[in-house]
C-alpha cells in the first residue's frame, strides 16, 4: 500500500522558516513527479511547488517564488520544501502528492496523496 506521510509543520512567527519533509513508500519512487500543495480554511487547494523525476527541473507558484524551495532524495525516497520568510498568507494544510512520471499544478491529476501536515504563521 503506496503510503505519503509528511511531516516538519508547526507554528513560527513572521519571517521564520520550517522545512517539511514527505516520506514515500512508492517501490520506484524515482518514476514520480512529485509535488506539493496547500489548502487554507475556506479555501480551494493550491499548487505550491513540483519536482521533476530526477530532482533537475522545478516549479513554484508566483506567490512561493524565491522564498520556497523543493528538493528531493531519491536514495531515501523523501521530497522536502524549505520554506523561509513566511507570511500568514501562507497558513495552511500542506499535502505531498505523487503522479507518475511528471508532475503538474493540478491537484487532481496526481496519483497519490498524503495527509498533511499544517502550517500555521503568526503575525
Amino acid at each position: 500500500q503506496v503510503q505519503l506521510v509528511e511531516s516538519g509543520g508547526g507554528l513560527v512567527q513572521t519571517g521564520g522558516s520550517l522545512r517539511l519533509s514527505c516520506a514515500a513508500s512508492l517501490r520506484t519512487f524515482s518514476n514520480y513527479g512529485m509535488g506539493w500543495f496547500r489548502q487554507a480554511p475556506g479555501k480551494e487547494r493550491e499548487f505550491v511547488a513540483s519536482i521533476s523525476r530526477g530532482g533537475i527541473s522545478t516549479y513554484y507558484a508566483d506567490s512561493v517564488k524565491g522564498r520556497f524551495t523543493i528538493s528531493r532524495d531519491n536514495a531515501k525516497n523523501i521530497v522536502a520544501l524549505q520554506m523561509n520568510s513566511l507570511k500568514p498568507e501562507d497558513t495552511a494544510l500542506y499535502y505531498c502528492a505523487a503522479r507518475l512520471l511528471v508532475p503538474t499544478t493540478t491537484w487532481s491529476q496526481y496519483d497519490y496523496w498524503g495527509q498533511g501536515t499544517q502550517v500555521t504563521v503568526s503575525s
